[in-house]
């Protein structure tokens, strides 16, 4: 009897999560794998929404739980964060004895899961890697690329950046990104078949969304971090003008989290923002089938580029957290100005919807990534790979 390859993944952020599920549940499902999860970082927490409890319901049974973020959001912080998870992994690693681990694209406390990984010999996979992007990210997302063995990028300029950086084409797939493999699934059913204020709470006014709505999720710039309230403030702004009713996504916990966070308090108690309402997590089918039958994404987060460019919905980036990643027709770029994000979401809104672009895939990396993963060879050192 063949034993089965024991594939360890771990999450350690909310937007991570629908970034693998549908990979965690091709390995769950493969004869030949068996899915070793451990839940990390903000993803346990609950000012961050507790991405642990979705997790939970969806039927996952997390192996271990590591609680190691120092919860002060500045770039000290995100190091001292980071060398706790190194330490507390590198435990969990050693006594779970996994045949490969993955670490999932480029947030700043990835690079742990490599570090505990690679220093112990063990093969280590990388989802994401060589995309561009204008914050920290970069850095840690190039630096895991070098530490890992086995590469699942999503799209073709980021497999020829990682070729370039010296990887072995052998272990380079363009396998697009599994992300998508939920926008698919929703193409078959995507009527919004819930009420989102009933269903997750959060705070402010009941909404009628039933003739349009926004949705607005901006992150701090970890290279800008001390401008984050004064960016956030600006699309605040627009967003009190427009009055169109609006759905809000709390940060993500990066350096600058604590200001975009006081400035969107600091508004709300200040201002009339009766069309809006925030939301700290939601379940990713119920998120995408929110971002489906909205009038666009606004703001920075990598959905704008990703998921709704594959389902054809407008998306207004702002600033440079995203700058240098592919992108479709559906994006507008803003600077982090009023007037420019006004313009931007009014040209959107008041525009056809874009064409599906499929630069990241077409909806089917799970089970593509879980079958490389049974065959191929596990090496853990370079010189190994050739």
């Amino acid at each position: 009897m063949q034993v089965k390859r024991k594939i360890c993944v771990v999450v350690t952020a909310r937007p991570s999560y629908s970034r693998v599920k549908t990979l965690l549940t091709a390995i769950e499902n493969h004869n030949d794998l068996e899915l070793k999860l451990v839940v990390a970082g903000s993803a346990l927490l609950e000012l961050y929404g507790n991405a642990v409890q979705v997790i939970e319901n969806d039927g996952f049974k997390i192996d271990a739980k590591v609680y190691n973020v120092l919860v002060v959001e500045n770039e000290t912080a995100m190091a001292k964060t980071t060398s706790m998870a190194i330490m507390e992994l590198s435990n969990v690693f050693y006594n779970m004895k996994p045949d490969a681990i993955l670490t999932i694209a480029d947030r700043y406390e990835t690079i742990g899961t490599s570090i505990a990984a690679a220093y112990q010999n063990i093969p280590l996979i990388h989802l994401q890697g060589g995309e561009v992007t204008g914050n920290i990210d970069e850095k840690v997302r190039h630096a895991n690329t070098k530490l890992a063995d086995i590469h699942f990028v999503s799209s073709l300029p980021s497999m020829v950046r990682v070729l370039k950086m010296g990887e072995n084409p052998k272990f380079v797939f363009n396998t697009g990104c599994p992300s998508l493999d939920l926008a698919a699934e929703i193409l078959d059913n995507p009527d919004l078949d819930f009420d989102p204020i009933k269903k997750y709470g959060g705070v402010g006014a009941d909404l009628d969304i039933s003739n349009g709505y926004l949705i607005v999720m901006q992150h701090p710039e970890t290279n800008e971090y001390k401008n984050a309230r004064k960016h956030i403030v600006e699309t605040l702004e627009v967003i009190r003008e427009l009055k169109i009713p609006t759905l809000w996504f709390w940060p993500n916990v990066d350096a600058g989290s604590d200001a975009t966070s006081s400035g969107i308090r600091h508004y709300r108690e200040t201002y009339d923002l009766s069309h809006v309402h925030f939301f700290k997590n939601m379940a990713p089918m119920d998120f995408l089938r929110l971002l489906y039958n909205s009038k666009g994404l606004i703001g920075n987060s990598s959905a704008g580029i990703r998921e709704c460019a594959f389902l054809g919905v407008h998306a207004v980036n702002i600033g440079k957290r995203q700058e240098g990643r592919d992108r479709g027709k559906n994006v507008i770029d803003a600077d982090y100005n009023r007037k420019e994000i006004k313009q931007a979401i009014l040209k959107q809104i008041n525009s056809e919807l874009p064409e599906r672009d499929f630069i990241y895939g077409k909806g089917d990396s799970g089970v593509k990534i879980a079958n490389i993963l049974a065959e191929i060879e596990l090496p853990y050192s370079k010189i190994l790979q050739y």
